[in-house]
């Protein structure tokens, strides 16, 4: 369609398409529309819309945001010998694919070589909050990467960042924001070979696309702009094909929306007032509530949030000499936990130490001189989610604790040594996974806490001069008690695989403001599964004996009940060929005809929130990954009951665990 003459009082649209109707596309329609009537009733196009503006003037799009795991194809673009990529993006999540450039299979002497071998590509991703570029040129040679850190930490910092990546015949320079450029080079025989793409996408790829050559499958979650290929600055409105995304717009979380409930299949009644015969046409449909804004996070400056992992730590270098006759640590620190270590330091054969530990709530500050340990406790309890400010402190043969200027009572040293003999190394929060704390118990693991102004004999101590730093990331301003998915990947737990067989009772609260997502997953190499999730707004608990899926589908009374930002309970039952699935006390039950089978012989891991996507799940019908915040998983068996802890999974991606954004509700 073409508006050769349209006129300036027209209305540009960019709108997604809402209605279900069968054959209607779900695609954005970008152009204009003008003087739109039903039955004689004008419409005003520009009333509770989105992507739509007064005007006709038909523009380039350079922007387009990801919000709902898709992706956007644009016509194929060659990397010649002498070309030169640039582009903008900006997130809050750490992983996701911001370009894909595929080539087609190369043929070598008439027969079809191993997928990925010889097939060119190009590919940048954000994995884990630091871009990674693979390029393979087709020739026959390895893959070639750039891994480029952020100087923050992470480029999923809501911030916009500029990468460039420039070709020079066998050399490929790629450079973010005004970071040092990396440089890559390629074999020999890519002197003056073009890299063909048939596939460009951006943003992610469509299922199946891809997969034997790109590292991580997550589609991006934010905004790309300024896409320039060879000094082509490209208009997104050229697109062959896309998915789930928002044109013309610069978007990291999504923004509020109408959500049509649908019985007989008929249009929604449209907000003005219609004549009485479409009025009565559309009675049946009724606007649903809006699902919670997901607001970005906010963060405490010079402050870490630290137990994301048992071995979660920073080493701080600090002045040994200074602590030998007088030590003094202060710090403030956040927690709902009950237990882990705060801080350590000790001489190399350990028989000097001081270290703070957290245990049953509580604050327990020892040290040893040489001559014996000397144990300071304090009553406060810790464990409230509030902010603290705490001490510890030995000077002449004294030890005493604060916390938020209540002192502990004074200890005396034990033994008659007067120095603290330590390496000038703060372990902070926890201890590196492969160091062994011999004398302080068993509370060596990372203290799930935000901890932040650390002061070693006044002397403040920060990130910017650690030694070591491991599974760290920044505090959230408010806090609650949860395990934070941020949309992108997945928690994978029982490494070994988990046996579901014939009975089994999962509970979990979650919280969200996405009508879908994989709350959990538990497969086989056959049929026999275990699958919960979230599906336009619905929660859905299957199982598969192996004899067919069953399904309990609770769907709220209250439309977009479950999407409402605030905590919900969750209890799955699996009894034989029956389940149950009780949500905030709501009750709903599925049952099997084939009474005979009886257990789900699973072998896999537990995935939470999402999976790889080389993992097969024969009980969920969604690859979207869960963004939101869960808490208190259990999976109960006869007696046995296992509380799992994030922070103890063998692989998070995109997952941190004891920290939920938000204040409770």
């Amino acid at each position: 369609m073409s508006f050769p003459d349209v006129a300036a009082s027209g209305t540009r649209l960019e709108l997604q398409a809402v209605s279900r109707l069968k054959g209607v596309t779900s695609k954005s329609y970008v152009g204009c529309i003008k003087n739109l009537e039903i039955s004689r009733s004008t419409f005003d196009l520009l009333r509770n819309s989105y992507g739509v503006r007064k005007g006709c003037t038909l523009e380039p799009v350079r922007s387009v945001s990801f919000l709902k795991g898709g992706y956007m194809e644009l016509p194929p673009k060659s990397l010649s010998p002498e070309s030169e990529l640039l582009a903008t993006f900006a997130t809050k999540n750490s992983s996701g694919i911001i370009l894909a450039a595929l080539g087609q299979h190369g043929e070598k002497q008439g027969r079809r070589q191993a997928p990925g071998s010889s097939q060119p590509f190009l590919s940048i991703m954000l994995i884990e909050g630091h871009i990674e570029v693979h390029v393979n040129p087709g020739d026959g040679t390895s893959l070639r990467r750039a891994l480029l850190h952020a100087p923050t930490g992470t480029f999923g910092d809501g911030q916009e960042h500029s990468i460039s990546l420039i070709r020079s015949g066998r050399i490929i320079t790629v450079q973010l924001d005004e970071t040092t450029p990396v440089e890559m080079k390629l074999g020999p025989a890519a002197e003056g070979r073009t890299i063909n793409v048939s596939n460009l996408y951006i943003g992610g790829v469509p299922a199946g696309e891809g997969t034997p050559m790109l590292k991580m499958r997550s589609s991006f979650h934010g905004c790309i702009r300024n896409l320039i290929w060879n000094m082509e600055l490209l208009d997104f409105t050229s697109a062959t094909g896309y998915e789930q995304v928002d044109l013309d717009t610069c978007l990291l979380s999504e923004r509020p929306k109408l959500v049509l409930h649908e019985e007989d299949g008929e249009l929604p009644p449209e907000p003005q007032p219609l004549p009485s015969p479409v009025r009565k046409a559309c009675s049946n449909y009724i606007i649903q509530g809006l699902c919670a804004v997901d607001r970005a996070p906010e963060y405490v400056p010079n402050a870490h949030q630290f137990g994301l992992t048992e071995g979660s730590h920073f080493v701080l270098p600090f002045n040994q000499l200074a602590v030998r006759r007088r030590l003094s640590v202060q710090l403030r620190i956040r927690t709902f936990a009950s237990s882990g270590l705060i801080y350590y330091m000790a001489h190399q054969n350990q028989v000097d130490y001081a270290a703070l530990q957290l245990h049953e709530g509580r604050l327990h500050f020892m040290f040893d001189l040489g001559k014996g340990r000397t144990k300071v406790s304090h009553p406060a309890l810790l464990s409230d989610g509030q902010w603290h400010t705490v001490k510890t402190e030995y000077f002449k043969k004294k030890g005493f604790m604060m916390v938020d200027n209540q002192e502990s009572a004074m200890v005396t040293t034990v033994g008659d040594a007067t120095t603290l003999d330590v390496e000038g190394r703060l372990y902070l929060g926890g201890l590196p996974s492969e160091y062994r704390a011999r004398n302080i118990g068993n509370v060596t693991h990372s203290i799930p806490a935000c901890i932040g102004e650390v002061t070693v004999n006044g002397k403040q101590l920060g990130k910017d001069n650690a030694e070591s730093a491991f599974a760290v990331s920044r505090c959230y301003a408010a806090a609650q008690k949860g395990t934070f998915f941020e949309g992108s990947g997945y928690a994978a737990l029982v490494k070994e695989g988990y046996k579901v067989q014939s009975d089994l009772n999962i509970t979990l609260e979650f919280r969200t403001s996405s009508e879908n997502g994989v709350l959990l997953g538990i497969s086989s190499t056959k049929v026999d599964a275990i699958g919960l999730e979230l599906v336009n707004g619905k929660l859905l608990f299957h199982v598969n004996n192996g004899a067919g899926r069953i399904t309990a589908t609770y769907e709220p009374k209250a439309p977009n009940t479950l999407c409402n930002g605030k905590w919900h309970t969750l209890k799955a039952n699996k009894s034989k060929h029956r389940v149950v699935l009780i949500i905030d006390g709501n009750a709903v039950r599925a049952e099997s005809p084939h009474t005979q089978s009886t257990s789900a012989d699973t072998n896999n891991p537990i995935y939470v929130g999402g999976y790889p996507a080389d993992v097969k799940q024969n009980c969920l019908s969604s690859q979207t990954s869960f963004r939101g915040c869960l808490r208190k998983l259990t999976l109960i068996k006869g007696p046995q009951v296992q509380f799992y802890d994030f922070s103890r999974a063998f692989d998070l991606q995109g997952v941190f665990p004891h920290s939920c954004p938000g204040t409770e509700s």
